[in-house]
């Protein structure tokens, strides 16, 4: 098999789903037996983690940070006799001790993505080792363009990366769903505000991507002198908007650098 994947929860079955618009060698495992579901909805195989290790040439790791040591021990002697390319996804956790937890060096890459993987349009940063070869890297790319944007940054920024775009989502539904709340509060039915503010939030985004404008820029063209988007910044304002979404970042970057020790 071309790709395994040793958990296959969230985030794993994003990626799957989306690398298996590219391919359907693709062998899958969990804990719980939920990803055969999975596996039987993408076409492809499910399987135990020792058949992985044994047979898979691209391993993601896509378990919780804590279950890694714990996860890779059985495996030690099969990844030192193959040397498969191993691809983590753990949060906190960095190449070098990726390596002491498979008791073995191994060509890895790290990669930190988000849930909109699944549909094409994920964000995910990446850092490799020295082992990993500059062809490899470019075909498990060319594999990975269905899942979105793969950025290339150096190891030390992956954790502040994971706590912009790999935590994102969550920050995105929740603004999404208390824009709609404010909206039924003013009397739009539920399912227009959530739609209204779903498609707001993605022209906007589309719209910077598009110009790569000055954000402030771009919201001073919807301001108009005591009209009523300007009064809707000042209660954002008043209520510490920008403050709370620095500091969220800036929390969820903490607790990746503490699931790392």
């Amino acid at each position: 098999m071309k790709y395994g994947f040793i958990g296959c929860g969230n985030m794993g079955g994003a990626i799957a789903r989306a690398l298996s618009q590219e391919t359907k060698d693709i062998l899958i495992s969990d804990r719980s037996g939920k990803a055969k579901a999975l596996a039987q909805e993408l076409g492809i195989a499910y399987g135990d983690n020792e058949t992985i290790a044994a047979q898979c040439d691209r391993i993601f790791l896509a378990v919780k940070p804590h279950m890694v040591a714990d996860c890779l021990a059985p495996l030690r002697p099969i990844l030192a006799a193959r040397k498969p390319l191993l691809i983590t996804m753990a949060a906190g956790l960095e190449l070098r001790q990726i390596a002491a937890f498979a008791g073995t060096d191994l060509p890895m890459i790290r990669i930190m993505p988000n849930t909109p993987t699944a549909i094409g349009k994920g964000v995910i940063p990446y850092c490799r080792d020295d082992l990993v070869e500059d062809a490899v890297l470019a075909d498990w790319l060319r594999d990975m363009k269905p899942c979105g944007l793969l950025d290339q940054l150096e190891e030390r920024l992956i954790d502040a990366a994971s706590a912009l775009s790999g935590s994102g989502p969550a920050y995105m539904y929740l603004f999404l769903e208390a824009l709609a709340d404010g909206a039924v509060a003013c009397g739009l039915p539920r399912a227009k505000a959530m739609e209204y503010a779903a498609m707001t939030m993605v022209g906007s985004a589309e719209m910077f991507l598009g110009t790569h404008q000055h954000p402030g820029a771009m919201k001073d063209a919807v301001c108009s002198p005591g009209g009523s988007t300007i009064a809707g910044v000042r209660a954002l304002e008043q209520h510490g908007f920008r403050g709370a979404a620095m500091d969220c970042v800036i929390a969820a970057w903490q607790k990746n650098k503490e699931l790392g020790k």
